[in-house]
């Protein structure tokens, strides 16, 4: 693609960024589940497993978390043709942002097991999970804005992928809100963006409403 000055503009394909990525998503998942610590009591061991339920249920809402970050960041760059030097840093930092994950998990957990500084600990645990959210909408924005997107895509499943990621800002931001002050509540509605990504928002597919039914 030539540039305003007429010379041609370094292309970057986006699977080495992607294959990266991946590692990362793949590193943080397993770092998750060594967080969890065996007890040491083995003359009780049953209850000393039992006792260990908020690191399963930290684990469980983190890896299922980064699941759907992980299928949100490959709906993402499947639509991208190639990527700039500002969307490789943007990812980076996504990526550093993920990889904090297993700290704020097993802060959350501990603080569960603790009863004490449940406030605090859900706020660092959701703020970790904005900020991802924050940044695949600036990524997508740069996306947008200089215009590295797939042209099959449209303007409807352009915006219709930027709702999707304004949503979990938004969602995600009220939890964090409402955790400051009842932390129980707040982790209810952090993990209930689980099953919210999957309602439908239209044009995500990217076909409008005139190609959908225009006859082939």
């Amino acid at each position: 693609m030539p540039s305003r000055t007429g010379v041609p503009r370094l292309t970057r394909q986006p699977g080495r960024l992607v294959a990266f990525s991946d590692a990362v998503f793949a590193i943080a998942v397993t770092l998750l589940v060594l967080e969890i610590q065996p007890p040491r009591d083995f003359g009780h061991l049953l209850r000393g497993l039992g006792a260990l339920w908020p690191s399963y249920l930290a684990y469980a809402l983190s890896f299922l978390l980064v699941w759907q970050v992980w299928v949100n960041h490959h709906v993402m760059f499947d639509r991208v043709r190639h990527v700039d030097r500002q969307v490789l840093f943007l990812n980076t930092l996504l990526l550093m942002v993920i990889a904090f994950l297993p700290f704020s998990t097993s802060l959350l957990a501990d603080a569960l097991r603790a009863e004490q500084g449940l406030r605090t600990a859900v706020v660092v645990y959701g703020t970790t999970l904005w900020a991802a959210a924050a940044l695949f909408n600036v990524i997508w924005a740069r996306l947008r804005r200089a215009r590295l997107l797939d042209p099959g895509l449209g303007p409807l499943g352009v915006r219709a992928i930027g709702r999707r990621f304004a949503l979990a800002l938004a969602w995600i931001g009220s939890g964090v809100l409402v955790g400051a002050f009842l932390p129980i509540a707040g982790v209810v509605i952090i993990a209930a963006f689980l099953p919210a990504y999957y309602l439908p928002i239209r044009g995500e597919d990217g076909e409008d409403g005139e190609s959908a039914h225009r006859p082939g």
